[in-house]
């Protein structure tokens, strides 16, 4: 192969590399993601989810790294409907200082296929580690950009590190 043609490949190699990590970025800004984070804004504040009657459970941490966060979930909401409005978990990661961040938001239904916004839900077979009954779920990164896809479950740059701090 002539170095002409390697340069040729090689450039053309960067403009698709590019063009994928500019597409992962504007996929963080599809209309679901914009959706999702109007209609939840206000956890913001974690002081508005636990007066809305939701309770946290542990940091998610994945094997392959990255995490989910902590889980303030409202388990009287899961079951056949789903409204953008009220999620079934919302997701803090926890910081240094103790404080909670909104990361994302995660969408659980019993009754599937299951979609939100042409977006499909994952499926969950039982038995599971929430012991739980099969379920449909969807993580929605609507305030944490994630390198996977702002529906994937575990996010590589979110770390239960300082989970002990939590306020």
């Amino acid at each position: 192969m002539s170095i002409i043609c390697w340069t040729r490949s090689l450039a053309v190699l960067s403009l698709f590399a590019v063009g994928t990590t500019v597409a992962a970025a504007v996929a963080d800004n599809s209309p679901l993601t914009a959706q999702v984070r109007a209609a939840n804004d206000r956890f913001k504040d974690v002081a508005v989810a636990v007066a809305e009657g939701y309770a946290p459970i542990p940091c998610a941490s994945g094997v392959d790294g990255g995490a989910m966060g902590v889980h303030y979930v409202k388990s009287s909401l899961i079951g056949e409907t789903v409204d953008i409005k009220q999620p079934q978990a919302i997701m803090y990661e926890p910081k240094a200082d103790g404080k909670m961040e909104l990361i994302a938001v995660e969408y659980i239904t019993t009754k599937g296929p299951a979609s939100l916004g042409g977006q499909l839900f994952n499926f969950t077979g039982s038995p599971n580690r929430y012991g739980l009954p099969p379920f449909y779920e969807l993580h929605v990164w609507a305030w944490k950009a994630n390198s996977r896809g702002a529906y994937a479950d575990m996010n590589p740059s979110v770390s239960c590190e300082h989970a002990h701090a939590m306020k």
